[in-house]
């Protein structure tokens, strides 16, 4: 099955039409998106947008033998004018299959948004999901076999895709492409290929051609990520984000519950708020046993609360205990958390502060501080195919 998308940006496409921001801003050229529509075999065509007729045939397509032309969403703003010869654009109701005389089966899926999605299976069995901007599946069961292709919202809907994986629609070999891109990626194409493939998606330019079935390897995605950064930098939503695409997270709270400290509580509420309602809590620093069990992905908010209940364990902040075996026993600490994170089977995501590029600590505890969480984001980053820092809420990749 060959699907060209003629476009792979949202309704209203990449820029948008008078806005200024710095994404729209930089979307030039290569990187502006039309509206999304995406063409099958020459045959069906899903969503119909401004300019449709002549984006096939910059792509080396025509619309002369498509004879459905199918809706997912509400298009607003103004008409959209026919094309000549093409067959009049409907919307299939939720559930119902419909055939068409090119031997593709197209089946409608419902959403938890307005719109609908279209599952097409080939003649030759290949089967390709199809989903509207902002939108999920509604009411999908576990145990789907999975599809060949899903073309979706990834970024807008980063939980969609999560769900499809828990129902097994999206497997190990599935191609997961992103469209319906907007604005929302300020950092334009680097920032968006990094989002997409921790998330194991990838986005392609308007007109491309890809074959529904063919083997296509699908982006790697890193098995321990570090993420470190300055205080409100954006490290925790960069870490959070890598993970919004699996079903099921264990969310590994360091710090733990401060009683009668309503800001702490307030920076807890609003790390949960933002999570999502699949991802379990545990609030405990006995990290090693958790990175050697079998599960789902772990995420660790922070190794610097981590190292902190460490110096706790070991009484190093007093200097006549770190000078009496304190610093052995730390770096034993250290030593056996770093093991852990290099035989772990799990994915891993960790967070961490970066505290040496300030001032200098007034306190020899503080100094001490700084240069073990040095030495342990070191050895820590070390064991990680992927390390990233967060500046002002950008991330910079280190290692990839």
């Amino acid at each position: 099955m060959e699907l060209t998308l003629l476009g792979t940006g949202a309704p209203a496409g990449l820029p948008r039409p008078d806005c200024p921001c710095a994404a729209c801003a930089t979307a030039r050229g290569a990187s502006a998106r039309a509206a999304t529509a995406l063409l099958v075999d020459g045959a069906l065509l899903l969503d119909l947008t401004p300019g449709a007729a002549l984006a096939a045939a910059r792509a080396g397509h025509s619309l002369v033998g498509v004879r459905q032309v199918l809706l997912t969403h509400p298009h607003d703003g103004p008409a959209v004018d026919l094309p000549a010869g093409l067959p009049a654009a409907g919307r299939v109701p939720d559930g119902r299959e419909l055939t068409l005389i090119s031997g593709h089966r197209v089946r409608a899926i419902p959403m938890d948004q307005p719109g609908t999605g279209y599952e097409v299976t080939s003649p030759e069995g290949e089967r390709l999901l199809y989903l509207p901007p902002g939108a999920s599946p509604a009411g999908l069961a576990e145990g789907r076999a999975a599809y060949d292709m899903v073309v979706a919202d990834v970024v807008g809907r980063p939980d969609a895709i999560a769900r499809l994986r828990a129902t097994g629609a999206i497997g190990a070999t599935t191609d997961v492409i992103a469209v319906h891109i907007d604005h929302d990626v300020a950092g334009g194409g680097p920032d968006l290929g990094r989002r997409l493939a921790a998330a194991g998606a990838r986005a392609v330019p308007d007109g491309t051609t890809l074959i529904v079935g063919e083997y296509h390897a699908v982006p790697d995605i890193p098995r321990r990520t570090l993420v470190t950064g300055g205080a409100r930098s954006g490290k925790s939503l960069e870490a959070e984000r890598r993970l919004e695409t699996f079903p099921e997270v264990l969310y590994v709270a360091t710090g733990g519950h401060r009683e009668g400290d309503t800001e702490w509580a307030g920076r807890i509420s609003l790390h949960r708020e933002r999570r999502p309602g699949s991802w379990r809590t545990s609030e405990t620093c006995d990290l090693v046993p958790i990175l050697a069990e079998e599960g789902p992905p772990v995420l660790i908010d922070c190794l610097s609360l981590w190292l902190t209940d460490a110096m706790d364990r070991v009484g190093a902040w007093d200097d006549a205990t770190w000078a009496a075996g304190g610093d052995r026993a730390l770096r034993e600490r250290v030593a056996e958390l770093v093991a852990a994170v290099r035989q772990t089977t799990r994915t891993v995501v960790a967070v961490t502060n970066e505290v040496g590029s300030g001032v200098v600590p007034a306190t020899a505890s503080g100094r001490r501080f700084r240069d073990e969480l040095g030495r342990l984001n070191a050895a820590f980053a070390a064991e990680c195919e992927h390390v990233l820092l967060v500046v002002a809420g950008q991330a910079l990749v280190l290692r990839s």
